[in-house]
């Protein structure tokens, strides 16, 4: 998995920060800061967490979850309520 996790998180960067920057009206430059210093970047990185799984809507939804509560674990994707 190694090789391939650049490429992957390269989609995620672009997909999330698109969704960010037209929900929320930031630059894009400024969306990609926001989702590449949160927590939830840090969980996507990660390959034992294997995240690629989730759409990047469901990434977007945690890292709003994180915006709001300051945890991306509250997030319904991960939660399942």
């Amino acid at each position: 998995m190694g090789k391939e996790l650049p490429y992957i998180l390269q989609f995620y960067d672009r997909e999330v920060a698109l969704l960010i920057s037209n929900k929320y009206g930031y630059p894009i430059m400024d969306a990609y800061r926001k989702f590449l210093f949160s927590k939830t970047y840090q969980m996507l990185s990660n390959p034992e967490l294997e995240m690629w799984e989730f759409s990047p809507a469901g990434i977007f939804d945690m890292w709003e979850a994180e915006r709001v509560t300051g945890e991306p674990r509250n997030s319904l994707y991960l939660r399942r309520d």
